[in-house]
């Protein structure tokens, strides 16, 4: 009897311990993966899906490791939201952002320094992609380009206050560089980093013309070098993996995306996340672009705007949509606009919400 009982103890023990291995483990289908594949509150320890694709509403990120997030934001000429947060928390339980509209209100936190040692290289990073040779020729003209556009003059630029914020913060200075093969524009790599200063220090410095004083704590950002590594976004908008080095250059990206900005960020609870990387890339395959646009200027986008809207991600701004192309953060760039230079209130108040 006592046999029998202690058996059959036994035997329930083991058919516990068999259920609580089969929950602890998730098997994924090969290839590449949904938010629904992954939904959030799974394991990527427990499902294996470090490095594996995750993607949604055109977009993708590659799974990081336990205690990081990776965030994609494309600037879309169909004027609708592209883009998502993927984060991991430190013993691995997924969790997204799926809403370009929704904003996290913390902004308090610590400075902590950049610590980009050993990083880890990418297949793309190695030697110059076939993707970054369509950079159409220089764009040079004799023709006087058009002026810088007021801010102030434009409808409603110095009244809409609308903002949203990622769960995004430079505490530190944004170090970045410009990888190799085409740049948009036909630019040099000399001018292309002069543009892209410029279009970082609108943000850091709040450049507008409505008025505001410059209260942004965002330290200015400090341009390294130029590099063999390439920004790690794929053709298809997906943030591919991380080197270490926040890149801006140009290739091939989704056929309907003009500029994309992989960020990858420490989670900071409490506070915002703190940013590691932000790479940047624009879109030369499918869409021209300009430096100085004219009086004559027909289908090219401002490198200078586009470069701008990208900063504000990089430094914590979402995209606005709706009846809000007044602002520097709205989702759909104009064609030969130089407006989105120049940030209307919305952007700055976002800007001093988070810094």
């Amino acid at each position: 009897m006592a046999f029998a009982l202690a058996a059959s103890l036994s035997a329930a023990v083991d058919s516990m311990s068999v259920a609580r291995a089969a929950a602890d483990v998730c098997e994924l289908d090969e290839g590449e993966l949904t938010v629904s594949d992954l939904p959030a509150g799974s394991s990527v320890i427990k499902c294996d899906a470090v490095g594996r694709v995750v993607t949604y509403d055109g977009t993708g990120v590659t799974v990081p490791e336990p205690n990081t997030a990776v965030s994609v934001d494309t600037l879309a000429v169909d004027g609708t939201s592209h883009g998502f947060t993927l984060e991991v928390t430190s013993n691995g339980i997924v969790s997204y952002d799926l809403d370009s509209a929704s904003a996290d209100a913390s902004t308090a936190g610590s400075d902590i320094p950049d610590v980009l040692s050993n990083p880890v290289e990418t297949a793309g990073d190695l030697s110059e992609e076939s993707d970054s040779t369509d950079a159409e020729a220089s764009d040079a003209s004799a023709e006087a380009e058009v002026a810088d556009v007021d801010a102030a003059a434009i409808p409603g630029a110095c009244s809409d206050a609308t903002y949203a914020t990622k769960d995004q913060k430079e505490y530190g200075t944004y170090n970045w560089y410009i990888g190799d093969g085409g740049l948009p524009g036909g630019l040099s790599k000399n001018d292309a980093l002069w543009t892209f200063y410029e279009a970082l220090d609108n943000i850091t410095e709040s450049h507008n013309n409505c008025g505001y004083s410059d209260q942004v704590g965002a330290h200015q950002a400090n341009f390294l070098a130029y590099t063999s590594y390439e920004a790690d976004i794929s053709t298809s908008n997906t943030c591919t993996g991380y080197d270490g080095l926040s890149t801006w250059d140009a290739g091939n990206l989704g056929n309907s995306t003009v500029a994309a900005t992989c960020s990858r960020t420490w989670p900071m609870p409490g506070v915002k996340n703190d940013l590691r990387e932000a790479d940047v890339r624009f879109n030369t395959h499918d869409f021209d672009f300009t430096n100085k646009p004219t009086a004559s200027c027909s289908n090219k986008y401002d490198i200078r705007s586009v470069g701008t809207h990208e900063a504000g991600h990089i430094f914590g701004l979402k995209d606005i949509y709706g009846a809000h192309d007044n602002l520097t953060m709205y989702g759909n760039s104009i064609l030969c606009s130089t407006r989105a230079r120049t940030l209307a209130k919305g952007d700055v108040l976002g800007l001093r919400s988070i810094y």
